[in-house]
């Protein structure tokens, strides 16, 4: 990426100018922070303020990782050393058959909440067009795990009532689906406690109780806002984790 001002024919040795080193000092810090060589070069050829532009966006995000890795290892060791089920209570209750809005995407955590913010946004607006009378709050439904290292498909939920107006001109991507009804595991958790990554915890809670318990998985987990202040971390924030099961084979 530097270009040496002068290459000794005999030895090879490459030779540059004292201009040169603060040049050479940026690119091994650039690359020491794990900054492509490509995009190294393009950021040293854009000019001193998109280069400072750069570093800083790199350490905002160095330091989101950080804070993310920091609350998953107090979440992992708060469920090794105290176990899920000890923090959440799971209970059964019968979820009814309903309709549903959903609009999904395939996507990590690092994509989900700006995700469900578009997406229900999305929906609010078809259903004030019907306008549609909800039977129920927003859930979201996953079909896998949904971290920083793993993607998965994610479906933004509404359930509406299905003998009132119904949902017209749909945009691409959003469709209406029947839910049968089912029995769900859930447990409830507040606050922090709902926030990313502590929430995996009840997750955690509720895959352990099915299993215990003799049932199996019947369908993607739920995340059902209760209670949902548009903050993640806000006290008064309350989510049930919701998982569909099939009645127990023990019976």
């Amino acid at each position: 990426m530097l270009v040496p001002a002068f290459v000794d024919p005999v030895s090879g040795y490459r030779y540059f100018r004292r201009d040169q080193v603060r040049t050479a000092q940026s690119i091994r810090a650039l690359r020491q922070l794990d900054i492509p060589v490509e995009e190294v070069r393009r950021l040293l050829g854009g000019g001193e303020e998109q280069l400072i532009a750069a570093v800083q966006s790199h350490l905002r995000a160095a330091e989101r990782r950080l804070e993310v890795q920091r609350s998953l290892v107090h979440s992992l060791l708060s469920r090794l050393t105290e176990g899920a089920e000890m923090n959440h209570r799971v209970t059964v209750r019968q979820g009814v058959a309903e309709r549903i809005l959903v609009r999904g995407a395939t996507l990590d955590n690092s994509g989900l909440d700006a995700f469900l913010r578009g997406a229900y946004q999305e929906m609010y607006e078809v259903a004030g067009r019907g306008p549609l009378t909800f039977t129920g709050p927003a859930f979201v439904r996953f079909h896998g795990v949904c971290d920083d290292e793993t993607e998965t498909l994610v479906e933004a939920c509404l359930p509406f009532w299905k003998d009132g107006a119904q949902p017209m001109d749909l945009p691409e991507g959003m469709i209406v689906r029947e839910l049968p009804e089912s029995l769900l595991a859930c447990t409830e958790v507040e606050a922090a406690a709902a926030a990313f990554p502590q929430i995996l915890g009840a997750y955690d809670a509720v895959a352990n109780w099915i299993t215990e318990h003799g049932f199996a998985f019947a369908g993607p987990a739920r995340m059902v806002y209760r209670r949902w202040t548009g903050t993640p971390d806000a006290p008064g924030n309350r989510i049930e984790i919701a998982w569909p099961i099939d009645e127990s084979t023990d019976a």
